[in-house]
């Protein structure tokens, strides 16, 4: 991922940047049209280093750089160094800025690395779910924007079952897309089996993930909200964890840091990854 970064940013910015520091002469010819022999110089400084080359000639030449990281995954040791390095590159008032997407549970498992607990002061924003007449309105342009139809009836079922989670609006209708894309249109029975792969992917690729990084702690806590149909109460969850208010607090910040739950007012949580409470439930039958 490093030297996909290093590249890139020189592949972006050679215009401004200066290729012959990554070059020395080996050799001339006299010949009728002259020759020149060239290797390109092997660099063996750090990654940090090489970056900061790179970052001060755009410095020098009025811009900067921006590294951007999708699925950001905090169990990577090079997310981990490029977050550091990112560190000291602020810290040196250069002109840079990093933007990452993920998952809120490696958001925030990153945040909490002592390594890098520098990012928790980075500015946040929480995607949250989409309204459900955007989602309809996402699937049908893109359908329409390149010369597809699509069965009304399942988009509205692809729209109920994406249940406005920005990851399963990608993947819904990347699997219904996929199935016949050499058709011109997308069939209901493209939407329900791309449905029902996209779910199978959701348990297997989010609800498994999240449910292996849950403590005990933090699984009695969730456990506990399944009483409740709706919005658990802080109230009632004290009672039925016999944990202190405080203690309470805790769980409850850190299953909303995670994702897994939100706010519904004072006092007030409700699951908030889609499909985690029924995934949940079915753990505690086995």
């Amino acid at each position: 991922m490093l030297e996909e970064i290093e590249f890139g940013a020189k592949r972006a910015a050679g215009h401004l940047i200066d290729p012959s520091k990554n070059f020395e002469v080996t050799g001339l010819g006299i010949a009728p049209l002259g020759s020149i022999e060239v290797n390109r110089v092997h660099d063996a400084s750090t990654w940090r280093y090489r970056m900061s080359d790179i970052i001060d000639q755009l410095n020098e030449a009025g811009t900067g750089l921006l590294v951007t990281v999708d699925e950001m995954d905090p169990t990577l040791d090079e997310m981990i160094q490029l977050a550091a390095t990112y560190q000291h590159f602020v810290t040196d008032g250069k002109r840079v800025a990093l933007l990452m997407a993920g998952l809120p549970n490696n958001v925030s498992t990153l945040l909490n690395h002592k390594t890098v607990s520098f990012l928790r002061r980075a500015q946040q924003y929480h995607l949250g779910r989409i309204a459900d007449y955007d989602v309809r309105e996402a699937l049908i342009r893109t359908i329409q924007e390149n010369d597809r139809l699509a069965d009304a009836e399942g988009i509205d079922r692809a729209v109920r079952s994406i249940s406005g989670f920005p990851f399963l609006l990608q993947l819904v209708g990347y699997r219904a897309w996929d199935l016949t894309s050499d058709s011109k249109e997308i069939s209901s029975r493209d939407f329900d089996l791309g449905i029902k792969i996209a779910r199978d992917e959701m348990d297997d690729r989010i609800l498994a993930a999240t449910y292996r990084e849950l403590t005990a702690e933090d699984k009695r806590f969730l456990i506990a909200m399944l009483d409740d149909e709706e919005e658990s109460t802080t109230a009632d969850l004290v009672e039925r964890l016999k944990r202190s208010p405080q203690q309470v607090s805790r769980y409850r910040r850190r299953m909303i840091d995670a994702g897994i739950i939100g706010e519904r007012g004072r006092g007030l949580v409700a699951f908030e990854l889609p499909f985690f409470r029924d995934y949940l439930a079915a753990q505690c039958v086995k």
